[in-house]
């Protein structure tokens, strides 16, 4: 089990930047990944169903196929990256600036998708990568398209399972899982959307009542 943090209940932002407009950029409504990547999905997937003459099959199978693989990435840079342990000083700044300052205030509303400060750079990155691995460009904006949409669903997902209070069904499991892994073992449940990979990668939680009514208790009083 791993040792307990320090955990903030405020919805309030904590101070990382001196600086206002570096400050600024750590800083996103819950609304602004749709309001960008929305019209930008719209385009490449204009893209291949209009000038690139991809059936609308095709185009299905891979969104499809992008949208699966958004789930694996989610879960690898969320165990991988966002929970790599630095032992330098400047390490564990960056660390807690990617990813550390969630865990000290996971309720931060301004602080639960990602800035683009960080998601545009991240999604060039990632689809210049892509360019490697698809002979295509057609058949890559189908493909980045579903890929861009499961980022969008960890996103909003990963607000509401802060902030909503579900009282039954698929949401209410998904946010017991994520509750597990902030208030109980930071080291496990590394799925924020979807459980899947956890469970393949043998990185979820024991399946204990008790557990799961206590982090419901926590969830449902915050």
């Amino acid at each position: 089990m791993a040792k307990r943090n320090f955990v903030s209940n405020s919805t309030e932002s904590s101070r990382m930047f001196k600086s206002d407009f570096l400050e600024s950029l750590t800083k996103v409504h819950w609304s602004v990944p749709l309001i960008f990547y929305l019209p930008i999905i719209g385009y490449f997937s204009w893209t291949a169903l209009g000038p690139g003459d991809m059936s609308i099959l095709s185009y299905i199978q891979y969104f499809v196929f992008g949208l699966a693989f958004w789930t694996l990435f989610e879960y690898a840079l969320h165990r991988w990256v966002f929970h790599y342990h630095p032992t330098t000083k400047w390490g564990k700044r960056i660390a807690f600036i990617f990813h550390g300052v969630h865990h000290d205030y996971p309720k931060d509303r301004l602080r639960l998708v990602m800035p683009l400060s960080a998601s545009i750079p991240l999604a060039a990155l990632v689809y210049y990568l892509f360019t490697f691995f698809f002979s295509s460009d057609i058949i890559l904006a189908s493909f980045f398209s579903g890929f861009m949409i499961g980022y969008l669903i960890y996103d909003e997902c990963h607000y509401a399972m802060h902030h909503a209070n579900f009282k039954s069904g698929i949401f209410k499991r998904i946010k017991q899982h994520h509750m597990l892994h902030h208030y109980s073992d930071p080291e496990h449940g590394f799925g924020v959307s979807s459980a899947l990979w956890d469970e393949i990668m043998r990185s979820g939680f024991p399946k204990e009542d008790e557990k799961v009514e206590k982090t419901e208790r926590i969830s449902m009083d915050k």
